[in-house]
């Protein structure tokens, strides 16, 4: 079989258009030197070659609401701990501060 040669186009497709639009279609494909078929076939070929690059780059709509879920419940789990630390008191940092120098050297912070 020869490589080369063509792909035989032997199914078709069958629309339903307006009639306006149909006439606007064709007029266009007219003025562009083509034909419609070849119009259309050269969309359906672009929009399987953009479906197929979508798929092979990022993540798809479903592994980004799954991260998204994760990333909420993960939130909610946080945001009340956070929540409820309370900040720091003159008696947590005097604990820390044992020369009572007023700065926490890093063997004060490391002897807690």
């Amino acid at each position: 079989m020869d490589r080369n040669k063509p792909l035989k186009k032997s199914e078709t497709v069958e629309i339903r258009l307006p009639l306006a639009t149909k006439t606007a279609f064709m007029a266009r494909c007219r003025a562009e030197g083509r034909t419609a078929s070849d119009a259309i076939r050269r969309f359906i070929d672009a929009e399987l070659n953009q479906t197929s690059a979508r798929r092979s780059t990022g993540l798809n709509w479903r592994q980004l609401l799954a991260a998204a879920v994760a990333g909420l419940a993960l939130g909610a789990v946080a945001a009340p701990s956070l929540a409820q630390s309370s900040p720091p008191s003159r008696a947590a940092f005097d604990r820390l501060d044992r020369n009572h120098d007023g700065v926490v050297s890093f063997d004060e912070y490391c002897a807690r």
